[in-house]
This record gives C-alpha cells, sequence and structure tokens, in this order.
C-alpha cells in the first residue's frame, strides 16, 4: 500500500473532494505536459501482465507528432484528496502508462492506456541472447533499461538482488526473461519467478521486483463494518489451484539437477489440504479417512535454480499464489487510492467477525467514492 499521511486517511472517511490530474510526455518522462482530464478509470490487477491498466479523456491535448500519440507518449494519473481543513489536495499516483490506442472527440482525445511492462514486452530481442551468469541485480537493469532508459528499478525486501544467475538462453521475448518465461524446451527462465517473486511496473511507474503475497503478510488496512461488504463469489472454478508443487532445477549442460523437492498444503484446516504426505505417503488420506482430500499438481523447472534453498523459495512462492478462493470485496462507501494489488486488507464481514483478504484487482474511477475489488481469502473448512 502507498502510504498516505494520517490527515489524508482521516479525509476518506469524510466528505473529502477527490479532484484528479493528468500529464503527458513525449521524451521518456524527463519532461510532463499538464492536460485537463474528464472521465478517467484505472484498473490495478496483479493477475495481468500490465500491472496497471485503463482510460483516460484527456481534454484540449494536441494530437499527432507534436501531441499524444501511440508511438513514444507516455500518461501519468493522479487522485487528489482534499479534507475539510487541508489547504491543497494531496496526490496519489495512479499509474503511469504509455498510449495503447488514441481517439479524437469534440473536448480532446480518449486514450485507452497501458502499463510500462507494455514497452518491456513490445522490445523483443532482436536475436537470441545469452544472459548471465551474473547477480540479478546486474542482469534486471540491463534487460529493462534497454527498454526504458529512465525507469528506476525497486528492489523489495523478500527477494533478493544479491542471487547470481547462470548462464541461460533468451530467444525473444524480453518481458518473459525478466518475469516467468520458458525456453524452447519447455524450462523456467524468467529471472523473478526463480527468485520466489514478480515483477511489476508500480503506480508511480517505478519497475518493481517483490515477493510474491500471501495472507500472513502483515495487514495494510483495517475495514471496518460498514465501509466495507464481503460476498462469497457466485461463480467459483478450480482453474489455477494447485496444492501440490514439484520443483526441479536442471541447466541442462550436464550438471546434477538440483531436487525434485516437493512443497504442498499442510494446514488440515485448509480445503485445500493436500494431506501430511502425498509424496511419500499418499495413502494417509484413505488410511485417516481423510475423505475430501483431493491433489492437484504442477511441476516447475528451471536453469536458474542451482541450490535446494532457491527451490524451496520458488516452491512456497509458487504454492502461496495458487492456493485461496476467489471473494468479491465491494466497498461501497470508500475508495482508498493508496491500495495495490497484493496487499492484505482485514473487514469486518459482521460485528467482531474480522476477515483477512489479498488484493489481487481493485479498479476504480478517478474522482470517485467507491471501489469494488476482486480478491483472495483462506479456504478454510467450517468446524
Amino acid at each position: 500500500m502507498m502510504r498516505l499521511p494520517s490527515r489524508v486517511e482521516e479525509a476518506l472517511h469524510t466528505a473529502a473532494r477527490r479532484p484528479k490530474r493528468a500529464e503527458w510526455s513525449n521524451d521518456g518522462g524527463v519532461t510532463w505536459t499538464p492536460a485537463r482530464v474528464g472521465a478517467a478509470h484505472v484498473v490495478p490487477d496483479r493477475t495481468a501482465e500490465c500491472r496497471y491498466s485503463g482510460s483516460a479523456e484527456l481534454l484540449g491535448v494536441p494530437i499527432g507528432r507534436d501531441g499524444i500519440n501511440t508511438v513514444i507518449t507516455q500518461v501519468r494519473l493522479f487522485q487528489g484528496i482534499q479534507g475539510p481543513r487541508m489547504d491543497a489536495p494531496h496526490w496519489v499516483p495512479a499509474g503511469v502508462y504509455v498510449a495503447d490506442r488514441i481517439r479524437r472527440t469534440r473536448l480532446g482525445a480518449t486514450v485507452e492506456l497501458l502499463g510500462l511492462e507494455d514497452v518491456i514486452r513490445a522490445a523483443a530481442f532482436p536475436r537470441t541472447r545469452t544472459l548471465g551468469p551474473a547477480l540479478a541485480s546486474s542482469l534486471v537493469p540491463v534487460l529493462a533499461g534497454e527498454a526504458l532508459p529512465t525507469t528506476p528499478i525497486a528492489w523489495r525486501e523478500g527477494v533478493n538482488p544479491r542471487r547470481r544467475i547462470p548462464r541461460f538462453l533468451a530467444e525473444e521475448d524480453r518481458w518473459q526473461a525478466l518475469s516467468s518465461g520458458t525456453d524452447s524446451a519447455g524450462a523456467q527462465t524468467g529471472i523473478a519467478a526463480a527468485l520466489g517473486g514478480e515483477i511489476y511496473a508500480d503506480a508511480a511507474g517505478v519497475l518493481t521486483i517483490g515477493p510474491v503475497p500471501t495472507l500472513s503478510d502483515p495487514v495494510v488496512w483495517r475495514i471496518p463494518h460498514g465501509a466495507a461488504m464481503v460476498q462469497a463469489a457466485e461463480e467459483q472454478t478450480a482453474e489455477g489451484l494447485v496444492n501440490v508443487w514439484r520443483i526441479t532445477g536442471d541447466g541442462g549442460d550436464g550438471k546434477p539437477t538440483v531436487g525434485p523437492i516437493w512443497v504442498w498444503d499442510d494446514d488440515p484446516t485448509s480445503l485445500t489440504y493436500a494431506g501430511p504426505d502425498p509424496v511419500h505417503d499418499p495413502l494417509a488420506p484413505q488410511r485417516l479417512g481423510l475423505s475430501g482430500v483431493r491433489v492437484r499438481v504442477a511441476r516447475y523447472t528451471s536453469p536458474l535454480i542451482t541450490s535446494v534453498a532457491e527451490a524451496y523459495t520458488v516452491g512456497w512462492a509458487k504454492l502461496a499464489d495458487s492456493l485461496g478462493i476467489q471473494a468479491s470485496l465491494s466497498f461501497t462507501s470508500l475508495c482508498h487510492p493508496g491500495l495495490e494489488p497484493g496487499d492484505v486488507v482485514e473487514a469486518e464481514i459482521e460485528p467482531g467477525r474480522w476477515e483477512r483478504h489479498i488484493i489481487d484487482s481493485c479498479p476504480y474511477d478517478l474522482g470517485a467514492a467507491a471501489m469494488s475489488c476482486t480478491t483472495r481469502t483462506t479456504a478454510r473448512r467450517l468446524t
């Protein structure tokens, strides 16, 4: 979550003004030109390839080579919060984007927006490259900087930028080499995934490498009863649900394979419980009368995993990202523009009953007082 000053947090619960602001740049973000903004919608979503996307109506802007265009233009949006006794609004970043599609209107232009990941994704390697061996903190700035020269890079606590990445082949896709791609043999080669993390451009346009969020992370926002309403999803799916991961490190260069190691959901109170040991004692649920246990297995092999410890780091990250059920968390009277995908919130579902949720997406309209979020929450058995 983007931390807001205490007086701004308090203003969220009042009849605060919520102005909005937009700026555009044609020099990679070195200089910015202000633009009046009409309707604007932002979609922060950690399940999408671009963490931030959206649309905005920019008023009175020029279009073309010297104005906004789909070749080099970047747009950044801000949501303002101004409480009753605040002299000026506090501006919260609402994403830095490239213009994906522009449509001229009577008052200016409507712009479809994609996050800065799209620039890296489009900058495919002109030819196959051999990367590494090198520290992750050395490789990432090179690969990102070739596509986005001025974009800052941040490493969040929980991933190790000093991890040495072994030599690997990057055939075409630059973003997949940074994130979680595969080579021609099907082996995983993404640097962030090999660190047990994820990579994305945050609301301020900073390319961030951080850990996969889990429900055990610190709660960043507590939402009292009446400020939010949680309701179960009307439609559920088992797509993407995995409760046993098999992790292997294999460079394909004749060196000994790392692993395999296995990680699984070992919480007996969880609906996705995989049993006491689904690998070495798969009959345990039958022997113990655990008739509700179902095992869903997936495998992950990467030449970038060079030790058992690294394999476990990747395995626990994969498990954290593949458990949980979907629920709808609807903020009926309160929009918090500092909320980010991956944040853990705690909502009072009914008086005295609190429930943790991981925010997967939290779209909102700039200037609106309400927002709706898609979340993952713990899948626990009723006892």
